[in-house]
């Protein structure tokens, strides 16, 4: 297999001053689990299985996984976003968030005599990850690599760790 070169994706800066979200979650699931809070389950199957909240938690696949690694003096952040080229991807970076956006359209066609056979497939997402301390948003990098955007955003201050001693 040939291995594709690393490529870089233009990050955008922008200062906001809206509190960024913690943590991002399925309007379905909070609902789920706010049920499950008030009754008792009893053994009962979960909802989840019923085809009904299967379709609804088809709206949750197009998110791309995201991991967050807060280091000495940068934070970087992994995204998995397979099938997107990196032109198809925009990132936009403020002192407390990320933001990643895909738009992706796909189409195939088929004709072979009076057979006619077309799929037209369009995803799209947008994902806001909320980063674990300030950042310098004009130093941010990004590369692209084999579906994963890989983001390094410098801190403003480097974080000190030391050894605490349990006593």
């Amino acid at each position: 297999m040939a291995k594709k070169a690393s490529k870089d994706v233009p990050v955008s800066t922008e200062k906001s001053s809206q509190p960024s979200e913690s943590r991002a979650m399925s309007p379905f699931r909070e609902f789920d689990r706010m049920l499950d809070s008030f009754f008792d389950r009893g053994g009962m199957p979960s909802r989840w299985e019923h085809p009904l909240w299967q379709r609804f938690a088809a709206f949750e696949k197009g998110m791309p996984k995201v991991d967050v690694i807060d280091r000495d003096t940068e934070v970087v952040v992994r995204a998995e976003v397979p099938g997107f080229e990196r032109e198809e991807l925009d990132v936009s970076v403020t002192d407390g968030a990320v933001t990643i956006k895909g738009d992706h359209r796909e189409e195939s066609k088929e004709e072979e005599g009076d057979y006619f056979h077309s799929e037209i497939s369009h995803g799209s997402f947008t994902r806001t990850v909320a980063l674990p301390s300030e950042i310098d948003a004009d130093k941010a990098a990004a590369s692209f690599k084999n579906g994963v955007l890989e983001l390094t955003l410098p801190k403003l201050k480097q974080a000190n760790r030391r050894k605490v001693e349990i006593k």
